[in-house]
């Protein structure tokens, strides 16, 4: 017989005071600082605000020293917090054509107008531990120059002077907030864009894969990848114009993908997009992948029963918070329904020995 397993308040504050003293570790080890986890785990960092919804440092660094270094944990906590902050209006529309570029890669474009700028990046480095960083080596300075000022004219505009890529059309219409709105399907692009910049970078990132191996028709070019700080602008109603309130770091990746045509329109390339908050550039990559799979019925694609085509497989299992709720829930007590499954299996048994007798005697 099972029997149900009772925990009182002394054993979830203890349990609670546990988990305090495992994250703190060896007391003999300096404590890690909010500043330290921002400035050298500041990938995880980004991780943790790009799908917690909150552009906070800070706070995401927090996040992360509470969880013990569980990301997915740490952005549970963000999203927690974002539902207490007071909500005082809306920005603009931020302008990526006025980004503060740190990194500006094209891999269609080798002589790109305003220059490539590799900026921080693991990709030219030999996958090699480095040992001075465990006994604590001094990092030489990089070399600086004076920032180029001006806008950086975005690559598939260069591309739009020829006619080559598909028109974005300026849609004034005020998107869904899906941080304030179930989601709902069918969901524009709008709302999938959303709910992708948020999404699980692990998720986004296999079915991005997916439709390079071939399930989807997806075959990308990275028109451009662009990491940098924007400005972020809000109109003041006591004065009537917008004025700057702070500066956002944002990953942007535009996609440029197989091409379509009709009897009326010429063969021109499509699009993919990418947006997440800091430097998140797999994630911002694995987006515009995603969102142009998504894209196959607008653009008078067949759907060929791919998984990132499906909107509502993609969406609604994207989401790491919800996907751990209702994964992790089973592990708390379900003792009636297992209860309830244990006697059904003993009377199935009970009556499937009693027709073995009765054929035995027969």
């Amino acid at each position: 017989m099972y029997v149900a397993v009772k925990g009182g308040e002394r054993a979830i504050e203890n349990a609670h005071a546990w988990l305090a003293e495992e994250r703190r570790g060896d007391t003999d080890v300096a404590e890690l600082s909010i500043a330290q986890i921002r400035e050298q785990l500041s990938l995880a960092v980004n991780r943790v605000m790009a799908e917690g919804s909150l552009f906070d440092p800070d706070l995401a660094a927090l996040a992360i020293k509470q969880s013990r270094g569980d990301l997915i944990e740490a952005i549970f906590l963000i999203r927690a917090y974002r539902t207490t902050l007071p909500r005082f209006g809306a920005s603009e529309p931020v302008d990526t054509g006025a980004m503060a570029c740190d990194r500006r890669i094209s891999a269609t474009f080798k002589d790109l107008p305003g220059g490539q700028v590799l900026g921080p990046t693991f990709d030219y480095t030999h996958r090699l531990l480095d040992f001075k960083l465990a006994a604590d080596g001094e990092v030489p300075k990089a070399p600086a120059r004076e920032a180029e000022l001006g806008d950086v004219p975005h690559v598939t505009d260069f591309l739009n002077r020829e006619g080559l890529i598909e028109e974005t059309p300026n849609d004034d219409t005020p998107p869904p907030d899906l941080t304030r709105e179930p989601l709902e399907m069918p969901a524009d692009r709008a709302l999938r864009l959303q709910a992708l910049t948020r999404a699980d970078e692990g998720f986004t990132l296999g079915l991005a894969y997916s439709t390079q191996r071939g399930y989807a028709r997806n075959h990308a070019f990275v028109g451009e990848l662009r990491i940098g700080s924007v400005p972020v602008e809000m109109e003041i109603p006591e004065l009537g114009f917008a004025i700057e309130i702070g500066e956002v770091v944002l990953t942007e990746c535009e996609t440029v993908n197989q091409f379509k045509g009709s009897k009326t329109e010429p063969p021109q390339f499509t699009r993919g997009y990418g947006l997440v908050f800091g430097q998140t550039e797999r994630k911002a990559i694995s987006m515009a992948l995603v969102d142009r799979a998504l894209r196959w019925e607008e653009l008078g694609e067949d759907n060929v029963g791919a998984p990132a085509q499906d909107a509502e497989f993609v969406l609604y299992h994207a989401d790491n918070i919800q996907a751990t709720g209702f994964l992790e829930h089973i592990k708390l007590p379900h003792y009636v329904d297992f209860q309830s499954e244990l006697e059904l299996v003993r009377k199935l048994r009970r009556e499937a020995g009693a027709d073995q007798v009765q054929e035995a005697a027969e």
